[in-house]
């Protein structure tokens, strides 16, 4: 597993050294010359009353166009630029066409689907994740500033369950770097991130562990692929690309100075899988976008028990609705006469060990300071239960929650929990389970619960699950959740709160 530093650090090293002083010209703009295309002429149809228009035999009917999938987004703004010796009205954020078009129909094949791409702009756009799934900038230089009224707009169009991708033609730094400007303006308080290693983008469609790209003239190189993301939930909302998401260009024959670009067919398989997961997605990313409300949360009640969700620098929260509907499902399903609520804090707050459970989930990497490592060490030996779970079990922090656990307890062992124990007795009897579709295609024949804990004087202390619980709790269906089913996932965590509050 490659930790998104790691990328961060190697993608920095391939796009270093790109030139910004003098003006980029991008070969990939001169689109090739079209075959000659000769038709035999054709005996014309019995005339017709006008003014209908003679129809030849050899014309073919229209058919009905596909729906759009894809909307390029085109900035239609001019600026005046000495060309050839000349002064002319150009774009003033020049773009192609040439690689969506060919990856349309690559994906269109190899999915079996029919869609298409459009051209669109962010004035007209209505905003509509239904009419766009995807929205798709791409460009080698600067990326237009955006006004508040785009940003605002473009925030709820990604909420409401729309992708944006945003592309740089030749990996142009001049491109990339003012996107991600503009993409901390969309999401100020969310990190841009290198996808990790097992990304469901880098698995959707082909499987994809390494890539040929090639900087400048030199030799192709071969390395793990590297995309960054901002996430909502559990899916990446926008997508950038630093590098050349090459389709249309062969670059292992006519290399570009100045530019950075995948092999075109590891640059097809990518962006098809970015189709496979906005598809996949579609559903999951609606769902999420509409705000779930138990009006009880708020209100005081006498027997209140409140979990606290663990805060880190890691993406903390990427299944906000998990825990207020498992509360839910417990209240209306079993006898507890208890009124749940969630806060959120870190581990150094106040207030912490006012909390006898706290959770915490996530999907990548993370690390606790000393303070944090030493206040929860603290917490545990006090009695308090942390329940931790990987977020659609994702590798990158499972990884991270095992070195920091080890941290937090280094004289304890994190053991796989036997089917005979208490959690799995009470109030469900639980011998077997069920998994998501991903995991079921991978291991048929796995059906025991695969919990795992952490005992301390005989009571666990820490109880998790390197699989995912959380997306089964929230039931939005997110297709790439490498976890229980939903119907399990409840059950278990009814079972995991219930030994937290009797121990």
């Amino acid at each position: 597993m490659i930790r998104h530093i790691a990328l961060t650090a190697l993608a920095l090293a391939l796009l270093a050294g790109s030139a910004l002083a003098e003006p980029f010209e991008n070969p990939k703009v001169k689109p090739p010359r079209a075959k000659p295309h000769r038709r035999a002429a054709a005996e014309s149809l019995p005339p017709l009353p006008l003014p209908a228009t003679p129809l030849r035999r050899s014309e073919r009917k229209r058919e009905p166009a596909p729906p759009a999938l894809v909307g390029m987004i085109n900035f239609s703004a001019k600026t005046v630029r000495v060309v050839d010796g000349e002064r002319k009205r150009v774009d003033a954020f020049p773009t192609t066409q040439v690689d969506i078009e060919r990856l349309m129909k690559h994906a269109n094949n190899k999915l079996k689907i029919r869609y298409r791409y459009l051209t669109t702009d962010l004035e007209t756009f209505s905003g509509d994740p239904t009419e766009l799934p995807l929205l798709y900038v791409t460009g080698w230089t600067p990326m237009p500033t955006l006004s508040e009224e785009t940003v605002t707009r473009l925030r709820r169009y990604l909420y409401d369950g729309g992708t944006l991708v945003l592309h740089a033609q030749c990996g142009r730094p001049e491109f990339w770097k003012s996107a991600k400007r503009q993409v901390a303006r969309i999401f100020p308080k969310r990190d841009t991130v290198a996808l990790d290693t097992d990304s469901p983008i880098y698995h959707a469609y082909y499987d994809i562990n390494t890539v040929r790209f090639r900087k400048d003239d030199e030799p192709m190189q071969q390395k793990p692929p590297y995309l960054e993301a901002v996430y909502l939930g559990l899916r990446p909302a926008i997508i950038v690309s630093p590098i050349d998401l090459n389709c249309s260009w062969n670059v292992t024959t006519k290399p570009i100075e100045g530019g950075v670009l995948y092999h075109h067919a590891d640059g097809l398989a990518m962006g098809t899988n970015i189709i496979t997961t906005v598809l996949a997605n579609v559903q999951y990313a609606r769902a999420w976008g509409r705000e779930k409300l138990y009006p009880e949360q708020d209100e005081s009640v006498r027997d209140q028990l409140v979990i606290a969700q663990l805060m880190h620098d890691g993406d903390w929260d990427p299944t906000p609705h998990a825990l207020p509907n498992l509360m839910k499902f417990i209240q209306t399903t079993t006898t507890l006469n208890v009124q749940f609520k969630r806060e959120t804090m870190r581990a150094t707050d106040v207030d912490l060990f006012k909390h006898p459970v706290i959770y915490m989930t996530g999907l990548r990497d993370f690390t606790f300071t000393e303070i944090e490592v030493a206040r929860l060490r603290t917490y545990l030996q006090s009695g308090g239960v942390l329940i931790a779970d990987a977020a659609a079990g994702r590798k990158a922090f499972d990884v991270a929650l095992r070195r920091e656990i080890a941290r937090v307890l280094p004289t304890c062992e994190l053991k796989r929990l036997p089917l005979d124990a208490p959690i799995y007795a009470t109030p469900e009897t639980i011998r077997t389970v069920d998994y998501s579709d991903l995991i079921k295609a991978e291991q048929s024949d796995l059906n025991a619960p695969l919990l795992e804990g952490m005992s301390i004087d005989g009571q666990l202390a820490v109880v998790y699950s390197p699989v995912g619980l959380a997306a089964g709790w929230e039931q939005l269906g997110f297709a790439y959740n490498r976890g229980y089913a939903d119907a399990d996932a409840l059950r278990l965590g009814i079972n995991i709160i219930t030994y937290a509050m009797m121990h």
